[in-house]
C-alpha cells in the first residue's frame, strides 16, 4: 500500500514535453482566444487549422494583420494543439532564427541547425516583417523555408502585408521566392 503516488499518464507527459520542447514565450490557448474582439478572424477556420491536417499536408500557414490583431495568440496557441496531438512543434522569433542561422554559418555548423529546423513538424516564426533583414540573414531564412517546402508545415505572423515584405527582405527577386514558399498551395 505504500506505492508511488500516480503521475501524470504517459501521454500527457509525453504532450507538456512536447510543449516545452516547442520554446513557447506564454501560455496560450485556443479556448482562451477572444473571438469577439477579433471578429475578423473566423473561429470555424481556427478550429479546421486545430484539427492539424494542414501541418500532417506540411503546408504552410501565414497569419497576417496588424498589431494586436492576436497573430501570436493563434500561432502559439495551434503550436500547442499541434504538440498535444504528437506534433514535433518549434517556436520561434523571426530576428532570433535569423541570428541562429548567421552564428551557425559563422561557425562552420548550418547545415547541422537547418537540419535540425528541418526534423520538427511545424515550425513556427512570429513577427517576421517586423525589423529588415540583411540580404544574408534572409538568404539563410529562404533555406530553411526551402528545406521545409511541400513537406513540413510553417507558420508565420507577420503585420505586414505581402506586398509590403520589400521593407524586410530588399532584394525583390529573393523576397519574392521567400513569399512563393509560404504560399504554394
Amino acid at each position: 500500500a505504500g506505492g508511488r503516488s500516480a503521475g501524470p499518464p504517459d501521454g500527457r507527459r509525453r504532450s507538456e514535453r512536447r510543449i516545452r520542447a516547442a520554446g513557447f514565450p506564454r501560455d496560450k490557448s485556443l479556448r482562451a482566444f477572444d473571438f469577439d474582439a477579433n471578429p475578423n478572424i473566423d473561429p470555424a477556420t481556427i478550429n479546421t487549422l486545430a484539427s492539424g491536417d494542414w501541418i500532417k499536408k506540411g503546408l504552410p500557414l501565414c497569419l497576417i494583420g496588424d498589431s494586436g490583431t492576436g497573430k501570436s495568440h493563434l500561432l502559439i496557441a495551434l503550436g500547442t494543439e499541434a504538440a498535444m496531438q504528437g506534433f514535433r512543434v518549434k517556436y520561434t522569433l523571426a530576428t532570433k532564427l535569423v541570428n541562429e542561422l548567421v552564428e551557425a554559418a559563422d561557425d562552420a555548423q548550418l547545415s547541422k541547425l537547418i537540419t535540425r529546423y528541418g526534423r520538427v513538424d511545424l515550425l513556427l516564426i512570429d513577427e517576421l516583417g517586423y525589423l529588415q533583414l540583411d540580404r544574408r540573414g534572409a538568404e539563410l531564412l529562404f533555406q530553411v523555408l526551402t528545406e521545409r517546402e511541400e513537406r513540413s508545415a510553417v507558420a508565420i505572423a507577420s503585420n505586414e502585408p505581402f506586398s509590403a515584405w520589400t521593407k524586410t527582405f530588399t532584394d525583390p527577386r529573393l523576397c519574392a521566392a521567400i513569399v512563393d514558399r509560404l504560399t504554394f498551395a
